[in-house]
């Protein structure tokens, strides 16, 4: 089997700890790692798969090497200016940013909802908002069954989903200590404040989902609505998601289709008090979905609760997994 050369762009972070952890268990064909970060964890030595890997710092010369892939999670701002430089190099980017996922000609990828699209890549993709990611799998399917024609997301975010700040201001402020990374404690209490504020009242979190979900299911002009908040949970976001549709949803169904498809948990059984949380998510690459229910105030009304890793799932997984399609998809080339 051929390998390739991966490459890490802000290995030391959250995301980028639990790139080197999906790597390891999903037994990518590696050639050679090459792990990079701020000039602050330059020098720093990670064992991966019993080799020892020094971490360099990321700079304009980085990619002066054969790299196939850079998974990159180091923020938008860096990523405006390596990715570029490394797509020069003929390397495949996949960040995890903001920074490029609205762009016409980038790609935004899930893989158990538009795979297809990694293969048109013009040398960066973009992985989606973590909160996105796991409420477009289930959407996909019951978009194709019955024809989406409203949703409503309300959401229920992690403290991880802010990076190591966040788990630290929950940690500090369930002692007492004064919040660093939000606005008020989190800790004991909830925030409907996620990203900044736009002019519309809506923060950036909620334009996100609200944006990249039509991109991704391909209907830029669905109905979509979103509140996102901040909860005191260290890992695993959850999504209550009401839909509206086109033709009436039956139940049982959707129950099924769900427990078939590639990536999705269905949990609910609710006699049994069985439904989707964030402590039986956390270090899972599924999204778990349940409480599926008719929302009885519409004609075509459906109410369901979806929950994942934002880390996992929502983050590292996601981006390998297309990784995987790429390597996949040359493999097959090579073969021609």
């Amino acid at each position: 089997m051929k390998k390739y050369n991966i490459a890490i762009a802000g290995v030391t972070g959250m995301v980028g700890t639990t790139f080197l952890e999906v790597l390891s268990e999903r037994n990518l064909p590696i050639e050679n790692l090459y792990l990079f970060a701020s000039k602050k964890s330059a020098g720093k030595k990670i064992v991966f798969m019993e080799k020892e890997i020094i971490v360099e710092e990321l700079n304009e010369k980085s990619f002066d090497r054969k790299i196939d892939i850079v998974l990159f999670s180091m923020g938008g701002e860096l990523s405006k200016i390596y990715a570029p430089i490394a797509k020069k190099k003929g390397i495949v980017v996949i960040d995890n940013s903001s920074a490029w996922r609205m762009l016409e000609e980038i790609p935004l990828v899930v893989p158990e909802v538009n795979p297809e699209m990694a293969l048109c890549n013009k040398g960066i993709i973009a992985n989606p908002n973590c909160s996105t990611i796991q409420a477009v799998l289930p959407l996909k399917i019951l978009d194709d069954l019955y024809g989406i024609k409203r949703i409503v997301f309300s959401t229920y975010q992690a403290v991880s989903g802010s990076g190591i700040k966040g788990v630290k201001d929950l940690v500090e402020g369930l002692k007492g200590e004064k919040a660093i990374n939000y606005p008020h404690s989190i800790a004991n209490n909830c925030l409907p404040h996620i990203d900044t504020f736009l002019e519309n009242g809506y923060t950036k979190e909620e334009k996100k989902m609200i944006d990249e979900t039509r991109k991704i299911l391909g209907k830029p002009n669905l109905l979509i609505t979103a509140t996102c908040v901040r909860v005191p949970v260290l890992n695993s976001h959850s999504i209550s998601i009401n839909v509206e549709f086109l033709r009436e949803p039956n139940v049982e169904e959707i129950k099924k289709h769900l427990s078939e498809a590639s990536g999705i948990v269905l949990s609910d059984d609710v006699s049994n008090n069985i439904y989707p949380m964030a402590i039986n998510s956390t270090g899972k690459d599924d999204v778990f979905v349940g409480r599926i229910r008719r929302d009885e105030s519409v004609e075509n009304g459906l109410n369901l609760w979806v929950v994942a890793d934002n880390i996992r799932k929502g983050a590292a997984t996601n981006t390998i997994q297309i990784a995987e399609l790429l390597i996949s998809n040359w493999n097959s080339k090579s073969k021609e």
